[in-house]
């Protein structure tokens, strides 16, 4: 007699998440880290609102051309001087204590940079407000994703990247509303900037009354600590001998000795060691100066200049589509999360380049007339100039709907997918490092630019769409569906193995089936106390349970009576 067949669907909660205690508590804890997205939005897209306000302007006898692109990659550079160390720091002292670190280190950059008098003071409040970012943003998604219920690990590490959005929203809408309630005074600046505060105050306080990331419990030694952690959080009944837990804390046993055996060997270098690892970082650099060169740089950064170059010069005006263009690239972005599985993600980029593409040239269009005729023929509402002008805003969000279509939800995700186990960390840092060089880049020389070519300058980034057009279609592969050894065969040319293949549809076939017990059954009463083995192949022995496979992203883990 066969006996029964247990996958991982066994083990997980079938009823929805609110109704478990557990998993409604660890998700209200998830929060904390993903406000350090928010964090980085509104950090990020503080400068385009003040940017807009007189009282700012006239406060810093309104800065110009490298003035004002150094304000602009200040935060930049101090992100810069983090993201090297920071990997260090989070796998040292842990993912709450890094946060912690970040949230303070931005806390002191926001207090100086709201009682700025000197634009000097100000760049340097910049400075330490990006040193203090580069630690919060590399330790949140960790913890999240190394907390989060194994079901919801991926909505929750897509909406992390998403809420870089929400923090947009906050901040160009506070400057809105401080723009109303104290016109020009400095007040109307130094207002949404104390704001800034409220997120790193609250990771600073509430940061230890949430759980630390199971997995950087057990590299430590600590593995009864992290076992109560997922016993507490995903097993409703807190019972460190639930078969989800078992299996959960067999993966990391596993994941940790596969770290031990690469470490001696793995550097940044290794990244580049390959073929197939020249190929990888060659696609993940070239997306990551991508998603900051498209032109969203000119609207994400000075869309003060970019409106006033069409004529749109009122305050409210100008603070209103600032705030409105916020929460449409956050709905898009979302969108762009629920259809990656769907369409797949080459499809993705190539829509996303294609529409920014077409919408970036006739964007360059509008503003080449209002700039021809708007000087001369303004005054006589010229028809073709009103057009212009009108047409311009909403191919600006057009712009950034086939933009945050792509790019926002899957600059890290499909880094990731790219990245083998050995260099994915490393690879997600270089990935982070170039985002943030190409941005630093960006704003230093945009408003140069534009103050030196005026409209011209938008034929740049057309070439540039077509040249990314290009890359995509040649270099970008498709990765849905696909194991981490099957995207390896991609890359490296390695064969993959036709029997793995099939072990894997026999898997995904039973993992639908639902479980003959109402809940897993519990290991204390199946197995002696010796009921966890990790053996030299990967393999896991699990009491009494029947055979079952699972093949990760990382590894293989096998159940075997």
């Amino acid at each position: 007699m066969e006996p029964p067949e247990c996958t991982i669907a066994d083990f997980i909660h079938r009823e929805p998440w609110w109704k478990n205690r557990g998993l409604l508590a660890l998700n209200i804890c998830l929060i904390l880290p993903l406000l350090s997205s928010t964090l980085n939005g509104f950090d990020s897209s503080i400068l385009n609102g003040l940017q807009i306000l007189p009282g700012w302007q006239e406060y810093f006898h309104n800065p110009q051309s490298k003035t004002l692109g150094l304000i602009n990659s200040a935060q930049g550079i101090g992100a810069l001087s983090g993201i090297p160390f920071s990997p260090y720091v989070s796998d040292l002292i842990g993912r709450r204590a890094t946060m912690f670190i970040g949230a303070t280190i931005v806390l002191a950059g926001v207090l100086t940079q709201a009682l700025s008098t000197t634009v000097k003071m100000f760049i340097g409040s910049r400075v330490l407000i990006g040193l203090g970012v580069a630690f919060s943003i590399n330790a949140a998604p960790l913890l999240i994703s190394e907390l989060s219920y194994p079901t919801h690990r991926g909505k929750l590490t897509s909406l992390y990247n998403s809420m870089w959005y929400f923090g947009s929203i906050i901040s160009a809408w506070i400057c809105v509303g401080a723009y109303d309630q104290a016109r020009s005074s400095e007040w109307s600046w130094r207002i949404p900037v104390f704001f800034q505060a409220v997120v790193p105050v609250l990771q600073m306080v509430l940061i230890w009354f949430i759980p630390e990331s199971p997995r950087f419990l057990a590299a430590k030694g600590l593995e009864s600590q992290a076992a109560r952690v997922l016993a507490h959080y995903h097993a409703n009944g807190g019972d460190e001998r639930d078969h989800l837990v078992a299996f959960e804390m067999a993966q990391i046993r596993h994941a940790l000795n596969l770290e031990r055996e690469i470490a001696s060997s793995s550097s940044y270098l290794t990244c580049f060691a390959t073929t197939g690892n020249r190929r990888r970082m060659f696609i993940i650099i070239s997306i990551a100066i991508f998603s900051q060169w498209s032109g969203n740089g000119l609207v994400s950064a000075y869309i003060n200049i970019v409106l006033e170059g069409v004529g749109i010069t009122t305050t409210r005006t100008k603070g209103v589509i600032n705030g409105v263009l916020q929460i449409f690239n956050f709905t898009s972005a979302l969108l762009g999360t629920m259809l990656v599985d769907k369409l797949g993600r080459r499809k993705l980029f190539l829509i996303s380049n294609i529409g920014m593409l077409i919408v970036f040239s006739m964007w360059t269009v509008t503003t080449a007339l209002f700039d021809q005729t708007g000087n001369t023929a303004a005054a006589r509402g010229n028809v073709i100039d009103n057009q212009a002008r009108t047409a311009t805003v909403p191919l600006i969000f057009m712009f950034y709907f086939f933009y945050d279509f792509a790019y926002t939800p899957m600059l890290v995700s499909y880094t990731l997918e790219i990245l083998p186990y050995n260099i994915r960390a490393k690879g997600l840092a270089i990935m982070n490092f170039f985002a943030y060089v190409s941005n630093a880049f960006n704003a230093f020389v945009n408003p140069w630019a534009l103050d030196a070519m005026g409209w011209k300058y938008y034929l740049v980034y057309c070439g540039w769409l077509a040249v990314e057009l290009l890359f995509v279609m040649v270099f970008i592969i498709e990765t849905r569906g696909r194991t981490l050894e099957e995207t390896a065969a991609l890359f490296d040319g390695v064969k993959f193995p036709r029997h793995v293949a099939d072990r894997e549809g026999e898997a995904a076939a039973t993992l639908p089936r639902i479980s003959p017990y109402p809940r897993a059954p519990q290991l204390e009463r199946d197995v002696p106390d010796n009921y966890l083995e990790l053996k030299e192949r990967g393999g896991v022995v699990l009491g009494s349970l029947s055979h079952i496979e699972l093949q990760s992203e990382e590894f293989a883990i096998t159940f075997e009576k």
